[in-house]
């Protein structure tokens, strides 16, 4: 990633680069079939894609279903080796780093999971479950990992007593504060959050968000945060990344991702978020993507959104020359409009 400064990290903050730094992450997955299980096909799931996040901030990464979100958000905690690529945490990296200074480092990054139920044990208690960190990395006893425990668990807005029940005891919003209270335990200076209020009522939403903007204010944390849900990622992220089918399409601060969006698929994703003003509503253009996402395991050659890109066609129909869709993969660069798309046709369109 030569050109870091200019498109995938934001301006160093009090004269200190980037927190992390992914530079062409790549993950294949094996096909296997026959009888001897072998290896008959690859399945891109995240084909080159760099990203920076800086000290305090807060990357949001947004797509459809199976873009490669979560395998990338996996990928740059060293939770799922890459195929090819390197993370740089805090200068160092993730990916030739192994034992105990790979233990060490695990203290500065935790990740909370989608499904809240599904990431903790049933048959731990909470106490329990928050109280196993404390113990591997730092080698606390009852008292003080009690101490702990009672201090997390008010921190994101739970009782104390809450530390002797069982996950099947709490609700979806509670058991998501118990996975935040579980990623803050080892006091971490970034965390990823793999779509965490996806799972999640609508006003229970709210309240992980703003819990979660109050802790980064409180605790100057760095999130990565994962979501397909725009009006979300909109209200907490500070830079928005949108992916399509592993690549990254588009980046930008979130200003310009909702206010100025130059790819094709990022302005037909907002132009599916809902207005609260029924008026505007009715009044803007809904942008139609046709078709399927294409395969992982065949992306088709050139650009990857061309099979479903609404301006292709309409470019094709005023008799422009759309051969280099189909020829050459763009290079996600911000010469056209000031932020960085992968689009040989940028222009920018307001959709919301």
């Amino acid at each position: 990633m030569t050109d870091l400064a200019e498109s995938t990290a934001a301006p160093e903050m009090n004269g200190e680069g980037p927190l992390l730094v992914a530079t062409g992450l790549v993950k294949d997955f094996p096909i296997r079939g026959g009888i001897l299980g072998r290896t008959v096909g690859i399945v891109s799931a995240v084909a080159g894609v760099s990203l920076a996040v800086k000290r305090g901030e807060t990357l949001g990464v947004v797509g459809e279903s199976g873009c490669g979100k979560s395998t990338t958000g996996r990928m740059l905690l060293d939770l799922i080796p890459p195929t090819a690529g390197e993370v740089l945490f805090d200068g160092k990296s993730l990916t030739k780093t192994s034992g105990k200074e790979l233990s060490r480092m695990r203290r500065r990054f935790q990740i909370v999971f989608q499904d809240p139920y599904a990431s903790l044990n049933p048959r731990m208690t909470i106490g329990r479950t928050l109280g196993e960190p404390l113990k591997f990395h730092f080698g606390w006893k009852d008292e003080a990992i009690t101490e702990r425990v009672q201090e997390l668990l008010t921190i994101v807005g739970l009782s104390p007593e809450h530390a002797n029940r069982f996950p099947h005891e709490f609700s979806g919003g509670q058991r998501q504060r118990v996975g935040i209270a579980r990623a803050l335990a080892l006091e971490p200076d970034l965390i990823v959050l793999d779509e965490p209020v996806s799972a999640l009522d609508v006003s229970i939403q709210a309240g992980i968000v703003n819990l979660l903007e109050m802790l980064q204010d409180q605790l100057g944390l760095a999130y990565v945060f994962i979501a397909h849900d725009l009006s979300v990622v909109r209200h907490i992220a500070d830079r928005v990344a949108v992916m399509y089918l592993g690549k990254v399409v588009e980046e930008g601060t979130r200003d310009q991702i909702y206010n100025e969006p130059g790819h094709p698929y990022t302005q037909a994703l907002l132009s599916a978020v809902p207005l609260p003003d029924p008026r505007r509503e009715l009044a803007r253009e809904r942008i139609i993507l046709r078709g399927d996402v294409p395969s992982p395991a065949d992306p088709p050659s050139g650009c990857r959104f061309r099979t479903r890109c609404w301006k292709k066609a309409e470019l094709e129909e005023g008799g422009v020359d759309t051969s280099a869709c189909s020829e050459q993969e763009p290079i996600l660069d911000a010469k056209e409009v000031g932020h960085p798309v992968a689009c040989h046709f940028t222009t920018l369109r307001q959709v919301l």
